[in-house]
């Protein structure tokens, strides 16, 4: 039967294979900017250093944020959910989107496709960014709950 435990062991298995997918992405990066250099006029007339700069640049907040995934989770699997920590760790995550997203953004300025990565990295910054703030709500509602027994 499908139960909370096995749903978080299934999160951060995927957050590990994300992160092993990402560490793959920038070992072959020079291949795969090889290959849309063959496909793409525009981003040949860019260049490949600069596409490969893009990625290697964006690969530190990715592999921050993957990271700050997976230590949000473990505290959630060993029970310390509503936590000052994880208000933190989920401030770090929104600024590793935003952190992204620019990246994205500026590089959208030499090949068109980087800005829709880099508004669905906002869009995601934004979202973590709420729920960091129904994470504080609750902390302090717990801290609250706690003085008055």
């Amino acid at each position: 039967m499908w139960n909370d435990s096995k749903s978080l062991v299934l999160s951060k298995i995927c957050v590990v294979i994300f992160f092993v997918l990402l560490v793959v992405c920038a070992i072959l990066a020079p291949r795969l900017v090889a290959r849309l250099m063959l496909m793409s006029l525009q981003a040949n007339a860019v260049g490949s250093a600069i596409f490969l700069t893009t990625i290697y640049v964006g690969f530190v907040p990715a592999a921050t944020l993957l990271l700050l995934i997976y230590i949000f989770l473990h505290r959630i699997s060993i029970g310390r959910v509503f936590v000052k920590e994880n208000i933190a760790c989920l401030r770090y995550i929104s600024w590793c989107c935003f952190a992204g997203a620019l990246i994205c953004i500026a590089s959208g300025l030499y090949y068109v496709p980087w800005y829709a990565i880099g508004v669905a990295g906002a869009f995601m910054g934004i979202v973590v960014r709420a729920v960091k703030d129904v994470f504080t709500k609750a902390v302090s509602l717990q801290d609250d709950a706690e003085l008055t027994i």
